[in-house]
């Protein structure tokens, strides 16, 4: 018996790779870094509106100099 036919356009390095959509705006990924991140290239500059809140910390035990 013989294995069958890949169907067409199934064989490609292209379609072998599983679907990776970047987490903010859903847009399908194709570069290794973006793919790695998953974020693209644009959704990688922090939002300009988002508030950033910097909350007092205590240091951490055996760590102050």
């Amino acid at each position: 018996m013989t294995a069958p036919e890949p169907l067409p356009g199934t064989d490609t390095p292209e379609a072998l790779r599983p679907l990776v959509t970047c987490r903010r705006c859903h847009r399908p990924l194709h570069d290794p870094e973006s793919r790695t991140l998953r974020l693209g290239p644009e959704c990688r500059d922090p939002d300009p509106h988002t508030r950033r809140y910097d909350v007092p910390q205590d240091p951490l035990p055996g760590l102050t100099p």
